[in-house]
This record gives C-alpha cells, structure tokens and sequence, in this order.
C-alpha cells in the first residue's frame, strides 16, 4: 500500500522519538520518581562493591570478625532496600506502559473514526488492525521498561566510572578503554538492525490481513474451494516472516554476542593491570576486586543498553508506522469557523444546527480519484426538496460517486455542493450526517441483539421508537417470530439471519432517527422477491416528502420515482420519470425491457419448479 511503501522508504529518524516521548507528558511525575527509584538502585549496586572493598582491606586481611558483622548488617539493610524500590519500580513501570498503551490505542482508533472513506480505499484493515495493536503494545513495553533499564544503567556506568577514576584513574582508564570499540559496534549494527525489524513490522501487517480475510470470508472460500490456495498463500508469506525474523534476530544475536566479548576484555584488561598494581604496591587487594567487580558491572549495564538499543531499533519501525496513522492528513477537514459555530466530531453544538429542508445542487462539480482520471466533469444536478432521484447506469458510470459526494464522504475537486443554498462545507460533516439515511446494498450488522442494531441509529431511541421503526420497515412480524424477538442475538456481522433479515434491521436503523436525506445503494437486489416487495412498500413510505437518492439495480424499485438520471462515464445521457424514459425508447427503454423478460423469465423458472417439487 502507499503509506507502506512511503514507510519503508524513511531512514532512520531519531527525531520519531521525541515524538514518542510526548506521550510521557502525562506521566511526567511517575515518570520522575521512576527515575529517582532507577538512581537509588544504581547507587545500591555501586554500594555493594564499596562494602566488599572496605571489608577486605579492614577486616578481612586483619582477620577482625567483628567488624565483617557490622558489615554484613549494612548489606542485609541495603538488600531490604533494594527489595523495596524493584517492587515499586515495577508497579509504577507497569502502570506507565498500560497507560502510554491506551493512549496510543485511543489516538489511533479516534484518527480512524475521522479519516475519510478514501483512507480506507487504500490502505488493508490488517495494516490498519496491525498498528493499533502489536505496533502500540510493543512502542509501550519499550518506552516503559526500556526507559528504565536505561535511566539505571546510565546511573550505574556514569556512578561506576566516577567512582574508579577516584580510587585510581590509570586503572580506570584501563577498564574503560574498550568503551569507544563498542560504541564503534553499535554503529555498524544500527542500520542493519533497522531495516531488519522494519521488514518484519511490514510482513506482521500482511500477516494480520490474511487472517482477517480468512476469517470475514470463510464462507466466499468454502463455496469457491480456495482452502489450499489460501494455505498457500499464508503459507509464504508466513515463510517470509520466519525468514525475515531470522535475519532480523541474527543481527541482535551477533550485536550481543560482540559487545559481551568487548566486556569481556575489558574485565581481562582490569585483571592483568590490577595485579601488577598490586605486585608494584600501588594499590590493595580489596581494590583490585572492586576494580574487577566494577568492570563485570560497568558491561552489564553497557549489555543492557545494547539490548535497549535494538529493541529501541524494533520499536522504532512500530513507532513510525503507529505516528503514521496517527499524523495522516484528513481529507475531509472542517474550517475554524464551522468548528467554532459547528462543533467537532466529539463535541457537537447541536444547538447552532439549522434544520434541513432538502434542496441539494451541484454546481459543476468535477471529482477524481487519481490525478486527471475524472469520473465527473462539470456536473450539475439540482434536486428539489422531497424528490426521489434514481441513478442508473453501469458498473463505474459514476453513480455512487455522486451518492458519496451528496453524503459528503468525498468532496469535490472543483465546483460546488449546497444544501439548502448553501455550500455543505461552510457547514459541518456531522451536521449532514445527523440528517442522512443511508441503506448499503449489503448491510453490515454489528454484533449483539436486533434492538442494539436498530438502535445505533439513534442511541436514546425508546423501545417503543425501535418497534414503530421496524413496523414501518416490515421487519416487525419476522423479529416477532423469533424465539427472543428483539432481543435476539444477530452474531458476528449478522450471520445469524437471511440477508433480507439484515437488510429489513439496516433500513429501521437507517430510518428511525427520521433523516431529512435518504440514500439507498442498490438496497434491494441482494434481496429474494417477497422481501424485496416489503421493501419497496417500506420505501414508497419511508421516502415521501424527503430527499432521496436510489442507485438501481432492479429497475422496477424505481418506476415511481420523481426524476431517473442514466449515467454513463460520469455524464447524465438521459433524464426523466419512468414513463418519459420508456417513451423515448433509448437507453433505459432497453436496460428495463431486457431486465423485465430477465425476470419473467426467472419466475417461469422458479414456478416450475415448485410445480415438479410439490408433483414429487
């Protein structure tokens, strides 16, 4: 997809990350006494080989027991120390990651619901349901606990290192020589590592949209016996994931393995340089042990930020795909004064909302697409208020394209659409929206029961509003002869009922909150016959005195409408009532003759079967 193929292109941005870390602002003070706790423990540790240092040389090589119990008094209290701040650290490390998790997850999901349809045209719902899930969980796990492995072992080298160069600043130097070998390292490995883990972010996404189609489509597969296609299918590509994590892993295998030998030179280096000290009397015995001890802790935390560091590498290819969706443009974007007058999509002044009467005009408009490909080009159409206008025409005529811009889904590239006069965009989306009916020719549910369903057109809708709305609709004899009625569960998409069940339940919903624009997208012709006639009873009803759109499959759904546009190519070819149409015997005359001896012909068919079933 374009973002993707834009992602893969960045280079690496350190400047990603103070974006990121925008999302601590809320967390500032946890965050600071999270700090203070990593220091505290980092000061602990660097205690521990003091203690051992002063115990040799005090107490130890003089043999004085006594003094190595107070001694021992002082770890026991510095250990119950140490307890205490790793389980506060934890729970306040833990808390931050949930709540960077939720918020990233809260920002992604409200940027979805603002993006126009055109952001979902090109972009999968994988890609989509790979940011806001995998993407986030693993930015959060680093930025918590990455953040305070790296607060520590910062605390710990820089604590360390002044403290050596104290005791004896030629040791010193000694053991951190290697340090700039291993930042040399890092370098070399960075770039490798990125590319890597931003290979496998990408496929993870691929991954994710299989598994959606395959579960959304399961029945489109079965009836087309796809099963051992698609096996393949996921097949390599989850082939190309274990490949692409294999290389991705090798490169950390091999970053860690390499500073672990540098550190261990480093100790080696401490060893050999320290005893000659010792031999030359330049210092003690408990010294050169906190040297050693000091170079194994000095590496552990240097390891540990390497570690940091490549998961800093993963979670960077997560954190530019994740801000990706999050900083995506909207298309559709309202002006400060309609914000002001309007609202925003989750603070409405539904008070400043005039009421629509209806009239929609476009004023030569010209949409795209793609750049220079038009589908209409100085179009111009003005509907009156209450007129029902069927659009007709051929698969990418331009039909629901028109549908869309009414709806505001898109807005044009030139030209201008009004509502009541007035140009929709010095009004706002979701005052257009609160005033349209829309019906899809394959209607969605959402999971739960009938009345949830129908009431999601309208969320403070009483029982009583549900029932007059299905009864306008029809739908209240089949949803009446449910064992739980309304109540019933529709499962996953609407699985549990026939599509014409779905579709009676889609045009209550759509209706119910008594929209002044009615839209219907070939609304019945997924439908059988006796349901298609309740429907078409439900429209005649539903549709007078308002403003309605109809994109036609079955031409006899739309004989009683007040004007029938034929698109062709984004161009209005004839304009009409049905008998006006049919009497100039064009376009439409031979699209509804040779669909109605279509039908006829259909119901011949299906008359004589029943005729041969109730014979047998």
């Amino acid at each position: 997809m374009e973002n993707q193929n834009k992602e893969m292109k960045l280079k690496y941005d350190k400047n990603i990350w103070k974006e990121m870390f925008t999302y601590f602002k809320p967390f500032k003070k946890d965050f600071m006494v999270l700090c203070a706790f990593m220091i505290s423990l980092a000061l602990i540790d660097i205690s521990f080989p003091l203690l051992t240092q002063h115990a040799i040389d005090t107490y130890v090589i003089p043999m004085d027991i006594e003094g190595l119990s107070k001694v021992g008094m002082i770890y026991l209290a510095l250990a119950i120390a140490l307890s205490l701040i790793v389980f506060l650290f934890i729970r306040i490390a833990g808390k931050i990651e949930m709540n960077l998790l939720y918020k990233m997850r809260q920002d992604s999901f409200e940027k979805l619901q603002k993006l126009s349809f055109s952001y979902y045209d090109k972009n999968a719902i994988g890609w989509m349901i790979a940011r806001t899930t995998s993407d986030a969980q693993k930015i959060s796990e680093t930025l918590a606990w990455g953040l305070v492995d790296l607060v520590w072992g910062v605390s710990m080298m820089f604590g360390i290192s002044v403290v050596m160069l104290i005791v004896n600043w030629r040791l010193a130097l000694v053991t951190l020589v290697t340090v700039p070998l291993l930042a040399v390292i890092s370098v070399m490995f960075e770039k490798k590592m990125l590319v890597a883990y931003r290979n496998v972010r990408k496929i993870n996404s691929k991954i994710t949209g299989l598994f959606n189609d395959g579960i959304v489509g399961a029945k489109t597969t079965k009836t087309l016996v796809r099963e051992e296609l698609n096996q393949e299918e996921f097949g390599e590509v989850t082939k190309d994931m274990k490949r692409t994590s294999v290389r991705a892993a090798s490169f950390s295998a091999g970053y860690l393995p390499v500073a672990l030998f540098i550190s261990a030179i480093g100790t080696v280096l401490t060893l050999y340089f320290g005893s000659i000290f010792i031999v030359r009397d330049v210092i003690t015995y408990g010294t050169l042990v906190l040297f050693i001890t000091y170079a194994r802790q000095f590496f552990d935390p240097v390891l540990e930020l390497a570690r940091i560091y490549t998961e800093m590498i993963s979670a960077q290819a997560a954190a530019e795909r994740v801000m990706s969706l999050i900083n995506e443009k909207e298309e559709i974007v309202e002006s400060d004064q309609v914000l002001n007058k309007y609202g925003n999509h989750y603070e409405q002044k539904t008070e400043n909302w005039e009421p629509v009467e209806g009239n929609v005009e476009f004023k030569n408009v010209d949409f795209y697409y793609k750049e220079g490909e038009y589908i209409l080009k100085d179009f111009n159409l003005n509907v009156k208020k209450g007129q029902t206008i069927a659009l007709v025409g051929e698969t990418g005529s331009g039909k629901s394209t028109i549908v869309n811009l009414a709806c505001r889904f898109y807005e044009p590239t030139e030209g201008q659409i009004l509502v009541d006069g007035i140009d929709y965009r010095e009004r706002s989306q979701n005052w257009l929206h609160a005033n349209i009916g829309y019906v899809l020719q394959s209607p969605h549910l959402f999971s739960g029961t009938i009345v949830d369903n129908i009431r999601y057109g309208k969320l403070d809708a009483t029982d009583e509003e549900i029932i007059e709305a299905a009864k306008t609709v029809n739908a209240h004899d089949f949803i009446s002869k449910l064992e739980k009625g309304y109540d019933t569960e529709v499962g996953e998409g609407g699985g549990l009922l026939s599509t014409g069940e779905k579709q009676l339940i889609s045009f209550a919903r759509a209706i119910i909150a008594k929209p002044r624009l009615f839209f219907l997208d070939e609304a019945t012709s997924s439908i059988d016959t006796e349901t298609e006639a309740k429907i078409q009873y439900a429209i005649d009803r539903v549709l007078e005195n308002r403003t309605s759109f109809i994109i036609a499959h079955r031409l006899s759904t739309i004989r009683n409408a007040d004007r029938i546009l034929v698109i062709k190519k984004g161009i209005v070819i004839e304009n009409g009532d049905h008998h006006e149409l049919m009497a100039l015997k064009g376009h439409y005359y031979e699209l509804y003759t040779n669909q109605f001896v279509e039908e006829g012909e259909r119901e011949i068919l299906n008359h004589q079967e029943k005729s041969v079933l109730k014979s047998a």
